[in-house]
């Protein structure tokens, strides 16, 4: 069966909704999909008046027999009389709602929710990557679970973490933009000064050059700048590094779809401190990390102080990390369930 790959920007870009479209498309040939790839305008989840005639252009030039996988950074934003066009044969692939987006206006916010609700009830079908995810779209916009499939992003085998073999090292990973919270952890960092950690965040310092910045001046206002390394956006091998040397995950985000980095930290072996926002509570088993409300800087640096300051604690959570990573769907796995989903959209829509 034929079926295009619709996504904005670029696909090479370094973050968790790229990575797991790459993979997928990757995947996809290996499960009797002959897929093809449609870029779009890198304008949205904002695009201009060009963008959305360049988008009706190249989804116009998609072979008339190919389902359409959208990702949901366009399908979410585009126009519902542009979207309601395309049918039938469009899945849309759900990373999260865009109206979630931390640092949105409220109007921005409830317009992006007020969008999706109309091209999401468009889609022939629904693809997600957690079942929390899959919740919000049927309390939100009260989508028939019938009509969603949740495929996980997969993790790739991987060494255990060695640790730093010095100071516990907490290592961070995400863009910098104000739904990962980072200024929450840079706050809670700041209130454990007295301990002996440094912390690094791989991320890209582009994507939100204001939070960048404000993160920045943060990070000197706190007296951190010896211990807080930013690493910027990092190749795989460096990443993997990263991973190996590290004594201690953080998240911070504010919400995540699913939580990527999550994942691979399992996958190593780390032990973890995350928030529960979003799919983040059931992405970690609950005896591999300590859990704390999204930005709660107090109760965050609580929980940093304990795995920092006790080894006991961070084996422990390691252990059961270990273990729970050993289970994770594998990419394969996520491709398979995307391909049936296509196929059976193939058979109920043509």
């Amino acid at each position: 069966m034929k079926a295009a790959f619709v996504i904005p920007g670029d696909i090479e870009t370094l973050t968790g909704g790229y990575i797991y479209d790459r993979r997928v498309l990757d995947l996809l040939p290996s499960h009797g999909v002959d897929i093809s790839l449609c870029r779009l305008p890198g304008g949205f989840p904002f695009p201009d008046t060009d963008d959305l005639a360049q988008t009706q252009t190249a989804l116009a030039r998609i072979h008339p027999d190919a389902i359409m996988l959208v990702d949901g950074l366009a399908w979410g934003a585009l126009p519902p009389d542009v979207a309601g066009t395309l049918g039938p044969g469009v899945v849309a692939l759900c990373h999260h709602p865009l109206g979630l987006e931390a640092g949105l206006t409220q109007q921005h916010s409830e317009a992006f929710l007020a969008n999706e609700r109309q091209t999401l009830a468009l889609a022939d079908h629904v693809i997600v990557t957690s079942g929390t995810t899959r919740d919000t779209l049927i309390d939100l916009f009260d989508l028939p679970a019938g009509r969603i499939t949740v495929a996980e992003p997969g993790v790739d085998p991987a060494p255990r973490a060695k640790g730093s073999g010095g100071a516990p090292v907490l290592l961070a990973i995400g863009t910098v933009i104000p739904r990962k919270g980072y200024d929450v952890l840079i706050d809670a960092c700041a209130q454990i000064a007295d301990c002996d950690w440094r912390l690094v965040i791989a991320g890209s310092l582009e994507r939100s050059p204001e939070t960048a910045r404000a993160m920045l001046a943060q990070i000197e206002a706190c007296g951190l700048k010896d211990r807080i390394t930013l690493a910027g956006e990092i190749s795989s091998d460096v990443l993997e590094n990263a991973y190996g040397t590290a004594d201690v995950f953080v998240m911070s985000s504010h919400y995540e779809g699913y939580g990527m980095a999550l994942a691979e930290a399992l996958a190593h072996g780390l032990p973890i401190v995350t928030t529960t926002g979003g799919a983040m509570v059931s992405t970690v088993p609950d005896e591999a990390a300590i859990k704390v409300p999204p930005g709660d800087a107090d109760v965050l640096a609580k929980a940093l102080r304990q795995v920092v300051t006790d080894r006991n604690t961070r084996s422990t959570l390691a252990e059961a990390a270990w273990r729970a990573g050993q289970s994770l769907p594998r990419w394969n796995d996520t491709a398979a369930t995307i391909a049936a989903v296509l196929q059976d959209v193939a058979r109920t829509s043509r």
